[in-house]
């Protein structure tokens, strides 16, 4: 996968719907087909072109993401507030060899459209030491028929599903 393909999968697994234990949880989408704008800087001290994907999603995928970004990290800290229709979240984390300490910014209504921005910076490890990560989502239509919840098409059409990696990733020795 290339460095820009896992920069997405990680922007993904970690922002769209992050899971804080003992604390406020972001709330769940409404299931269908989601359409993500994703705005990247920092990462080697350039601004990424906006990278758009659909995913087609349901209550399971959303609390399987939960799970997977709890499980892809080990925290020190987590906390998330509430107020109206924004959540407040900050953490720091060990990702790998790498220290994370990120503040997340989420806003909407996850039915029709929400914005999640997460500021993150990184020590140790091969993760970029900044980015900031904006995503805008917003709710189209139900999944298409050829569509399973977890579907994901990235950029250039590359179609992969996330419960798929999460059984794959499963079967791999630890």
């Amino acid at each position: 996968m290339t460095q820009r393909a896992s920069l997405i999968a990680l922007t993904l697994l970690c922002s769209t719907a992050p899971a804080f234990a003992d604390s406020v949880q972001m709330p769940i989408r409404k299931a269908g087909l989601w359409e993500l704008t994703t705005q990247i800087t920092g990462v080697s001290k350039t601004v990424t072109p906006p990278m758009v994907m659909q995913q087609c999603t349901d209550e399971t995928v959303d609390r399987q993401i939960n799970r997977m970004s709890s499980d892809a990290a080990k925290c020190s800290r987590q906390e998330m507030t509430k107020s109206g229709n924004s959540y407040i979240g900050d953490s720091v984390c060990t990702i790998g060899d790498a220290t994370v300490t990120s503040h997340i910014d989420a806003t909407g209504d996850f039915n029709s459209a929400y914005t999640v921005k997460t500021t993150a910076k990184s020590t140790g490890g091969n993760l970029p030491p900044d980015m900031v990560t904006t995503i805008q989502a917003k709710w189209i239509s139900a999944c298409k028929a050829d569509q399973k919840p977890g579907d994901i098409v990235m950029p250039g059409g590359m179609k992969m599903n996330i419960s798929d990696m999460q059984k794959m990733r499963a079967g791999q020795p630890k």
